[in-house]
């Protein structure tokens, strides 16, 4: 299993914490945000595989941001996939 941290960019979470376990989500906790929405996504998503969660999240946009809390966990993902590769 490996745990992984991303500082988010442009949204009120600040924080993305991940626990990935081959190539399925297992734990997902946001740092901030609204945490009625963040807590709720992080439920959603446990237990599916990384790239599902990044197929339907990827892109998504928060009002006028350029991106949102759910397109920055497929961020994360991404990073935490490649780190682990290295």
């Amino acid at each position: 299993m490996k745990q992984y941290s991303y500082a988010t960019s442009g949204t009120c979470s600040t924080m993305i914490n991940v626990t990935i376990d081959g190539d399925v989500l297992k734990d997902v906790e946001f740092v901030g945000g609204c945490p009625g929405n963040t807590f709720g996504l992080s439920q959603l998503v446990r237990g599916m595989k990384v790239d599902d969660v990044i197929a339907r999240l990827e892109g998504i946009r928060c009002g006028y941001k350029p991106t949102s809390c759910p397109d920055q966990l497929t961020r994360a993902l991404r990073e935490a996939m490649a780190d682990s590769h290295a």
